[in-house]
């Protein structure tokens, strides 16, 4: 069966709660203040099913807003995911200030079907409500209201007039309505919380996108808290699934109410990313004053609401009547997804001055401002494959993952994957596994990395390469960029890998005169004298270079094994502990074990050497210690 969420709207005491009444039977006053004072405060819910003219049945629930203008944020909590609307005007009173408003917030979240009706016709005679019919259709002309594709139809909730003729209307628009998309990923923003005895924690909202069924885990964002989904009722009767588009009501486990509140949303966990930057196109009203680079505004989106400043891009002030992108960066995070819409409101005096579409809910911080409006522009086109190639693109060498591209986006995995495979097949865009990159992206990487290792030789003629790490984490790459990036320009002969270093083709170690005579002193020191080697310290000291460059010979020496390190403080000669490792392998022929006595007497060092030596003797396997005596291997 069809699901569709009317919503009514309309000024204070202009009957919309009495026509829902009238309508379905149910009182979408629930309060016991509305009741006592006889208006409607917040949000309250009906539903009906009506057959269509197919012979189908239609479900229809009814989102019944306070028409008061200090109950507009109640509103627009329950505004903000319906199908149709029910514009309604008291033929007694016509339009009014909250008629206007209420309008104006429809046509900004982009409703495009809508019935208006002429309530308490029973109040006046004929000749005034068809005066009241001409004002109001010339007040609706040019917009989805417009009476030429919209009806107008005059009805007395006191009496029954017109409700027939209603009822008929209804189901003809609502069967017109497109249906949303049950595939997408569920979205439920929360209107309602409360405990029912016997269930507990209980939460309603109008499912806008996907799919929730019976013990099903969903995240509560921006909490982050995990709940799982106990029962499902739809309009008010219990279900094993609720689907875009239906009242939803959500007993969930492992939340108290304490823990949830209206403006939430829930949805699959590991999915989404709360935020609190949206880039959007923003239209202002022509009632509008002029809004200003960085103003304070309030912000309404679904059915959360938040403090937000606007920052314009490109521009120190929107004028009435115009659009313009701008970054609203708000108090609260919140999800939201590219494609929805939001009304803004004045931050003093609280009217309502515009609204528009979400662009981007992921910005990057100081992105450039053509890539910025690049992305802003295909969005607000809505090419699907323009909107991922550039979503790829702005992320440059860096890639995107799938898991991203789901969270920027809203959509299903199996999506991406259908519309970017035409560009992957192209060589356009470029896939490492689960990162997406764009082949521009790809060739800059070619020509970045030798240019970073031509200057790092520059910069260090005494280091034969860089680090391999230390060049991937230069640009941040992915291990999988990385490495396809290093294949290429290994197979096309423009950088080398030896080992944990990379340098450039035929880039070795460039020593200065001073340089390489150092370098020969360092090694002679060290090859003269066996095992009772000087300090390190004492040979840089007698060396012409700098320290810098002293030390920076000594790593290359130690990087090509002539000099080896055996303890923080020695270091001897490569064919010093080779003539070494000869004796102990000649020992052992003889005399299978040693101790410190002998290895000093064999070795003519003292102990400050000789517990050292047997220790890396110990590393290299070469011997092992057994109490006091070491067994030669």
């Amino acid at each position: 069966m069809k699901s569709v969420i009317v919503g009514t709207a309309g000024h204070i005491d202009h009957g919309k709660t009495s026509l829902v009444k009238a309508l379905t039977g149910i009182d979408a006053d629930r309060l016991e203040e509305e009741k006592r004072r006889g208006i409607t405060i917040d949000i309250g819910f009906a539903h009906l099913e009506l057959p269509v003219p197919n012979g189908e049945e239609l479900r229809l629930g009814f989102v019944d807003v306070p028409g008061h203008e200090r109950f507009v944020r109640n509103m627009l909590a329950g505004v903000g995911g319906i199908d149709l609307v029910l514009l309604m005007i008291a033929a007694d009173e016509g339009i009014k200030p909250q008629t206007r408003e209420h309008f104006d917030i429809c046509r900004l979240l982009s409703v495009r079907r809508g019935i208006t009706v002429l309530t308490k016709s029973d109040a006046v005679d004929a000749d005034t409500l068809e005066v009241v019919r001409l004002e109001v259709e010339d007040f609706l002309r040019g917009s989805f209201l417009d009476s030429a594709q919209s009806p107008i139809v005059a009805v007395s909730s006191l009496t029954g007039a017109g409700l027939e003729e209603l009822k008929s209307e209804l189901a003809r628009v609502a069967s017109e309505v497109t249906a949303k998309n049950s595939t997408a990923l569920a979205r439920l923003p929360i209107d309602r919380v409360f405990t029912m005895k016997g269930f507990g924690t209980v939460v309603t909202g109008t499912l806008v996108s996907g799919t929730i069924s019976k013990e099903e885990e969903l995240e509560v964002f921006p909490t982050g808290r995990r709940v799982r989904v106990r029962g499902v009722q739809v309009h008010g009767s219990a279900a094993e699934r609720a689907l875009a588009g239906q009242r939803t009501a959500l007993n969930l486990a492992g939340v108290s109410t304490e823990d949830l509140a209206r403006g939430m949303m829930m949805a699959p966990p590991d999915t989404f990313q709360f935020t609190s930057r949206v880039d959007a196109l923003l239209t202002l009203l022509p009632s509008a004053k002029p809004l200003k680079d960085r103003a304070r505004v309030h912000f309404h989106a679904y059915t959360m609401e938040t403090i937000a400043e606007a920052h314009l891009y490109g521009a120190k002030q929107l004028k009435p009547g115009d659009e313009q992108y701008v970054q609203l960066r708000l108090a609260e995070p919140t999800l939201v997804l590219p494609g929805d819409r939001f009304i803004l409101r004045q931050f003093s005096p609280v009217v309502t001055i515009g609204g528009g579409t979400v662009l981007d809910a992921a910005p990057i911080p100081k992105d450039k401002p053509e890539a910025i409006s690049h992305l802003l522009n295909v969005s607000s086109a809505g090419d699907v494959e323009k909107i991922l190639a550039a979503r790829i693109a702005r992320r440059w060498y860096r890639g995107i993952s799938w898991r991203q591209l789901v969270s920027e986006t809203g959509w299903r995995r199996e999506s991406i994957e259908s519309h970017l495979e035409p560009a992957v097949a192209k060589g356009e865009i470029l896939k490492f596994g689960e990162l997406f990159l764009n082949s521009a992206a790809m060739s800059a990487m070619s020509l970045l990395l030798p240019a970073a290792l031509s200057e790092f030789h520059k910069q260090n003629p005494l280091v034969h390469g860089m680090g391999k790490e230390t060049l991937r984490d230069k640009f941040k790459l992915s291990s999988a960029v990385y490495e396809a990036v290093l294949t290429s320009l290994v197979q096309g002969n423009k950088l080398e890998i030896a080992g944990e270093l990379v340098h450039l083709p035929g880039r070795g170690v460039a020593m200065k005169d001073e340089e390489a005579e150092s370098k020969e002193i360092i090694e002679q020191a060290f090859a003269s004298s066996g095992l009772k080697v000087p300090s390190l310290r004492e040979v840089i000291a007698g060396l012409k270079v700098d320290k810098i460059r002293a030390q920076k010979i000594v790593t290359l020496l130690l990087r090509d094994k002539v000099l080896i390190k055996i303890s923080e403080e020695l270091v001897f000669h490569q064919s010093a502990l080779a003539d070494l490792r000869q004796k102990m392998a000649a020992l052992k022929n003889t005399t299978p074990k040693i101790d410190v006595a002998r290895f000093k007497d064999m070795t003519g060092v003292s102990r400050k050497y000789a517990i050292p030596l047997l220790e890396y003797l110990d590393r290299e396997r070469v011997t092992k210690r057994v109490g006091d005596e070491r067994v030669i291997l």
